[in-house]
Formats: structure tokens, C-alpha cells, sequence
């Protein structure tokens, strides 16, 4: 029960005559609140001070002259796919302030005019001008491992970028060189490309924020892939499984139905 299918052997799955379905819209409001509340924390330093205002070393009572801080009105906020939860995602940014920008190459002409919001059509363009970037891409053969150094790299210095999709998008090698060299201001994350952190192997970016090192205070946060979690989230994934079970096991509707062939 879930939106993810890429952990199953679909080509196997259809060879038994196993139907896969997802439940694509049960937590589809808490992920965007989830992203926007990762890139707002960070943005408005709310985990920096959490952070400077405990022992063994308080900070002092004052602001902190960071990149991380910094006015999101008209600035840009970059979605990296645009499905339901981006769409929502993209709702909440732009009620904040941020110009919204966009890239999904699967998404028909006219979208952007709908929501009022730009498009843009070149990947590197969205890393280029977003300060703020969220990720919303499915993880599928062409994406896994998609965003790695070459597109980070990209971005405007002091930018933050949110990950609540699938962690095997993103490359944690990429994000720790761009926070180290001050490209990323900040980073929030909700997923990781190994769930949960093996511990015989943990990555040197994680060991870092678990070790609470100094040059990443208040600059990264972790959440344990609960960005879909609310109890009603929990409600719906159960009611909305086997209603879609009922429609293609006895109504014979093709709801939500995943084939060996998509991406």
C-alpha cells in the first residue's frame, strides 16, 4: 500500500498474473506541507537557532548572519516534478511569496498557465535559478541516481534544497560536497537512497549530522520517511486500497493499475 512502486519486480509480478496497483493520493497534503515546513525551517534559520540556543554552547541572543536566512518573497522556488503532491507543493509556495518554476517533461503545454506559475523545459534551468528547490520525481529507471554534482552544482550559492520523494533521486555525495563548499545553505531531507541507515555503513553526511559537527549546525535536517504520516493519512491508505481492489478485482477498472512498461 503505497504511491512507490519501484521496489517490485513488475516483469515477474506479470508473468504470475499479479495485478499491481498504487494508492497515489492518500498522503498527498501532508508531503507538501512536509516539504514546505522542511524548506521554511531551514530558510527562516528556525533549526539554526534551535540548535545555537541549547548546550554545552548557547548562542547569543541575537540574529545570525547566515545565507541560510533569507526573504522568500519573489524569490524562486523550484519543483522537480509536477504530479499531485508538487502540485501541491507548488500551491503552498507560491500562497509564501516564492516564484514558482517548474520542470516535467511528461506534462502536457498549458499546466503552468493554469496554476500561474512558470515552466521551464531544461532541467539545468531550474537548478540554476531556484534558491529554493523541492523534489516531487518519482524514482523510476530514468531518475534513479538523477541528481547528482553536475545538476547541484548548478544552483545559486546559499540555496536549500528539500528532498521528500524517493531518496535513490538524489545523491548524498553531491549534497554534502554542496554544503561543504557552500552551495547548499541547507538541506532538509525525508528520504535517503538506503531506508533505514545501515549502520555498518552509515554516510559520511549522515555521521556528520549525527555527530552534530559544527560546519553543519542548523544546516540539515532528517525525518524518517514520514512525510506521508498523519493518522488520517493512515485512514486513507487503508479505505483507498481496497476501494481500488474492489474497482479492478470485481467492478473490472483499470484504477491505478502499474504495467510491467511504465517508467
Amino acid at each position: 500500500m503505497g504511491v512507490g512502486y519501484d521496489r517490485l519486480d513488475r516483469v515477474a509480478l506479470a508473468k504470475k498474473r499479479v495485478t499491481v496497483c498504487n494508492v497515489p493520493d492518500y498522503g498527498t497534503a501532508e508531503i507538501a506541507d512536509h516539504a514546505l515546513s522542511l524548506a521554511l525551517s531551514l530558510r527562516r534559520g528556525v533549526l539554526l537557532h534551535h540548535d545555537r540556543q541549547r548546550q554545552p554552547y548557547v548562542y547569543p541572543w541575537m540574529y545570525i548572519d547566515t545565507p541560510l536566512v533569507s526573504r522568500i518573497q519573489q524569490a524562486t522556488f523550484g519543483i522537480l516534478g509536477l504530479g499531485r503532491i508538487g502540485t501541491a507543493a507548488c500551491l503552498r509556495a507560491k500562497a509564501f511569496g516564492w516564484n514558482v518554476l517548474f520542470y516535467d517533461p511528461y506534462l502536457p503545454n498549458g499546466v503552468d498557465k493554469a496554476l500561474g506559475i512558470e515552466r521551464t523545459k531544461d532541467i539545468t534551468e531550474l537548478f540554476r535559478r531556484s534558491t529554493n528547490l523541492s523534489i516531487h520525481c518519482a524514482c523510476t529507471r530514468e531518475t534513479r541516481g538523477m541528481i547528482g554534482w553536475d545538476l547541484v552544482k548548478l544552483m545559486p550559492r546559499g540555496s536549500v534544497l528539500v528532498n521528500t520523494a524517493r531518496g535513490e533521486v538524489l545523491q548524498l555525495d553531491a549534497v554534502e560536497r554542496a554544503l561543504r563548499e557552500g552551495i547548499l545553505a541547507g538541506a532538509g531531507l525525508d528520504v535517503l537512497p538506503e531506508e533505514p541507515i545501515p549502520e555498518h555503513n552509515v554516510h559520511p553526511l549522515i555521521k556528520a549530522y549525527r555527530e552534530k559537527e559544527e560546519w553543519l549546525l542548523g544546516r540539515m535536517v532528517l525525518t524518517c520517511h514520514t512525510a506521508f504520516y498523519s493518522p488520517q493519512s493512515f485512514v486513507d491508505i487503508r479505505v483507498k486500497s481496497a476501494q481500488t481492489m474492489r474497482e479492478v478485482l470485481i467492478d473490472g477498472l483499470q484504477s491505478n493499475v502499474i504495467t510491467p512498461d511504465m517508467l
